[in-house]
Formats: C-alpha cells, sequence, structure tokens
C-alpha cells in the first residue's frame, strides 16, 4: 500500500516543519508548502536522505488561484495541516495598522479557508480524511495588544468549530490544536519587526516555554488516533503557563 498523503503548510519553519518531519517518521508521504521555496527544498532534502517520502510546493495560502492550482495536482489528500499563520504588530486598537489586521487575517483565517475549500474534495473521496487546524489561546482570551492576532485566531477557531458540524456524517474529522506560549525562531521576531530583544523578552524568566516539537508531537498524535476518534480541540500549554495573563517567571531563566 502506497504511504497516506499529509499537506502541511507553513512547512518552511518552525512548528510547520517539526510537523512534518515528525509526520514522515509516521510513515506518511509529506506535501511541504511554504511561500520559501529554498526552505521548503533544503527540508526536502533533509528528509529524503532520512528516507522518508517528500515533495515541496512553494505556496502562498492567501493566493487563491494557486490554492486551486495546487491542489489540483495532488492525486490524493488523506491530512491538512492548516499550520500557516502569522501575528503581526503589537499596538492597541487605537493605534493598531489596519494594514497588519487584514494581513493577519488573510493568513490565520482566509488562508485556512482557502486551503480548506480546495483540498476538502479529495480529503473526502479518501474515505478518512483529517482536517487539523493551529490555531492559538489567542482564539479564546484577549489581552492587550493583540487585538488584530487575536480576531484571526477567533477566526480560525470558529472555521474548525463550523466545519466540524457542517461535515458530520462525512468521513472527515476536524481537529484544532490551540497552543499557549511556544518559543520558536521565527514567530516573535516577526511580531516584533524584527527586533530580537522585545522578542526575547516574551519567553524571560521561562526555563520551558513550548517549542515547536512539543505541539508538533501533539499535531501527530492527534492525526494517528484511530479514526472514529476525533480530538475536537485541545489546548495545549507550558507547565509555567497556567494562563494567558498567569505565567510563572524566575529571574535569570530562559
Amino acid at each position: 500500500m502506497s504511504p497516506r498523503t499529509a499537506v502541511v503548510t507553513g512547512a518552511s519553519s518552525g512548528i510547520g516543519a517539526a510537523t512534518a518531519r515528525k509526520l514522515a517518521t509516521a510513515g506518511y508521504h509529506v506535501v511541504l508548502t511554504a511561500r520559501r521555496a529554498d526552505r521548503l527544498e533544503s527540508l526536502a532534502k533533509e528528509l529524503t536522505a532520512a528516507g522518508a517520502s517528500v515533495s515541496a510546493h512553494a505556496l502562498d495560502v492567501t493566493d487563491r488561484p494557486a490554492v486551486d492550482a495546487f491542489a489540483a495536482s495532488l492525486p490524493e489528500v488523506h491530512v491538512l495541516i492548516n499550520n500557516a499563520g502569522g501575528a503581526f504588530g503589537t499596538e492597541y486598537v487605537a493605534k493598531a495598522d489596519p494594514d497588519d489586521w487584514r494581513a493577519m487575517y488573510e493568513v490565520n483565517v482566509l488562508g485556512v479557508l482557502n486551503v480548506t475549500q480546495a483540498l476538502l474534495p479529495a480529503l473526502t473521496a479518501s474515505g478518512d480524511g483529517t482536517v487539523v487546524i493551529l490555531s492559538s489561546t489567542a482564539g479564546f482570551v484577549a489581552y492587550e495588544g493583540g487585538g488584530g492576532y487575536v480576531a484571526a485566531k477567533h477566526g480560525a477557531h470558529a472555521i474548525a468549530a463550523t466545519l466540524r458540524l457542517e461535515l458530520c456524517g462525512d468521513p472527515v474529522r476536524v481537529i484544532e490544536i490551540a497552543p499557549g506560549m511556544v518559543k520558536t525562531d521565527e514567530f516573535a521576531v516577526t511580531r516584533f519587526r524584527g527586533d530580537a530583544d522585545k522578542a526575547a523578552a516574551v519567553y524571560e524568566g521561562v526555563a520551558e516555554p513550548l517549542t515547536a516539537d512539543d505541539v508538533a508531537d501533539t499535531v501527530v498524535w492527534a492525526v494517528t488516533r484511530p479514526s472514529h476518534v476525533n480530538v475536537d480541540l485541545l489546548v495545549l500549554r507550558p507547565r509555567a503557563q497556567a494562563a494567558q495573563h498567569k505565567v510563572h517567571r524566575v529571574p535569570g531563566e530562559g
């Protein structure tokens, strides 16, 4: 039997790349997608050298014609990992740039919509499809300076909840994984527009925030449950983070 096919968006770094690695180890044929073709090719070479079955496709999830063309190129799909996303800026609502909000909505909400719509026929035709949406604890709790990202992740959560209702009776599971504090190479740096010091301050005093591998482990665990088992929503936080505003910090850690 040929391996099951899993599509991972935003696979060029962070949680996406970690998830692709773990899905490959689990025996999936992994289709890597992201905007940065050079990083995708590097990851594809790494996984191929390790004996994995992979292919790489440069793709911007906000470009619907490109998404449709990508979907048409795939002979089959069993799993979709909607991971592409991001946060831009930390300004309060009164000062926020609408372009930042628009960009966050485009990638975190419409990007999920685009890829899910385009691949849903193939996922359904597989007879055992799974859609995973990487949302965030920001999709449940607002915080100062996070208005645009909070709104976008509420949107991602709404897609997951609605799609699960609409697909009831079809052979497709809808899984939402909502991570809390995750330390990756790029997320906070991008949010603070390249200011590495401000990005580092987010994790200051936290000895063990979640890692990309932690989230990837959780995603792959959820995907590999028996077909009749649906992990509707799983909130994942480091032990040091009890809630959005409750984080244990120790001076000198992190």
